[in-house]
């Protein structure tokens, strides 16, 4: 199939999904609209050739657009109104293009950080694991132990935080003596390195695994735990770790190509990890 073809066929087979996407995180279809047609024209330009996966690629530009869109628009209200310190930060240099790379990584968090920054942990989450990823509130709560119904109306007074009210002091960020464990968890996952994950890990650590509601996997011991970490969520795998903060702790968002795959709530205690429970998501 050639370029222009295989362009054509994602925009009759991705855009309304992409659109769909694009609406979660602006609450605007007009803009949703813009959004995607911007990643079209941008794939357009690409080497699409060494693309394998197209879609994948677009939910990620689209995603990574939408947030910076809606991270402009949060930092306008952030501004003060003090006419010299406006003209000032008017004249400050744009970032660089959201769309120049196409993995998520440290980019995306500091764009998600600009419009979180204001909500609480439960908040923050409920609202990146349904508007942004598009996870269901049912899974949201069989994942942080609450209602759909509690899980929506987190998502609802997290959109109005960020649309409708000026910013506000920062709310409780996660736990900042479970940071440090999460960051380390992830770097010796993501780099393979055994010895290093092993050190996040409680000697006496165990872990299971979830998928509509039923229990498919099983691991305890400190080496048996890793070895399975490492075949799931090493480099081999393909995906990429997001750390979440939750009211009541630390998880892990898994995914690949864009596309959200597994939720990891981590149960920390002493600076080490003792029990794990991963929420495989369905495709």
């Amino acid at each position: 199939m050639s370029t222009t073809d295989r362009i054509a066929a994602a925009w009759v087979d991705d855009r309304a999904y992409l659109i769909a996407i694009a609406s979660r995180i602006l609450a605007d279809p007009t803009e949703a609209e813009d959004i995607v047609q911007d990643a079209f024209a941008r794939l357009a330009v690409q080497c699409v050739e060494e693309l394998e996966d197209l879609r994948g690629w677009l939910v990620v530009v689209v995603r990574r657009l939408a947030l910076d869109r809606l991270g402009c628009a949060h930092r306008r209200l952030s501004r003060p109104s003090d006419p010299h310190t406006l003209a000032t930060a008017g004249s400050e240099p744009e970032g660089p293009d959201p769309a120049d790379r196409v993995t998520l990584d440290d980019e995306v968090r500091r764009a998600l950080a600009v419009v979180l920054d204001c909500l609480s942990p439960a908040e923050r989450a409920a609202f990146l694991l349904h508007d942004v990823f598009g996870i269901s509130y049912e899974r949201i709560a069989e994942f942080v132990g609450r209602t759909p119904s509690a899980c929506r109306q987190l998502a609802s007074r997290a959109r109005r935080s960020i649309r409708d009210n000026e910013p506000s002091t920062p709310r409780t960020a996660s736990i900042p003596s479970l940071q440090p464990v999460v960051e380390s968890f992830i770097a010796a996952c993501s780099g393979g390195d055994l010895e290093a994950l092993t050190r996040t890990l409680h000697t006496d650590v165990s872990g299971w695994a979830t998928a509509d509601d039923r229990r498919v996997g099983f691991a305890a011991g400190i080496e048996n735990v890793a070895e399975r970490l490492l075949f799931f969520l090493g480099p081999r795998s393909g995906w990429l770790l997001l750390p979440l903060s939750l009211d009541d702790g630390m998880a892990v968002l898994a995914t690949k190509g864009g596309e959200p795959v597994a939720l990891l709530r981590l149960d920390i205690s002493g600076g080490r990890i003792q029990s794990m429970h991963a929420v495989l998501l369905p495709a």
